[in-house]
């Protein structure tokens, strides 16, 4: 994983990158849960979508790491 991405002259962190791609990702699965109904069996919706938030990211990263 490269520390910098340069957009036009600006240098962004490339965890950014990972955290846009992680938060689409996370939008999906959220979707999908609702859709399925699962909300119903969460104690707390906020801190659930959170740690899959969390999880979906540290996957991307992972997936990115050499």
């Amino acid at each position: 994983m490269i520390g910098e991405i340069d957009f036009y002259g600006v240098y962004l962190p490339s965890l950014l990158l990972l955290m846009l791609i992680a938060f689409a990702v996370f939008g999906a699965l959220r979707h999908a849960l609702a859709r399925l109904g699962l909300y119903r069996v969460v104690w707390h919706r906020s801190l659930f979508n959170f740690a899959l938030y969390v999880i979906v990211l540290g996957c991307a990263i992972a997936l990115t790491h050499r």
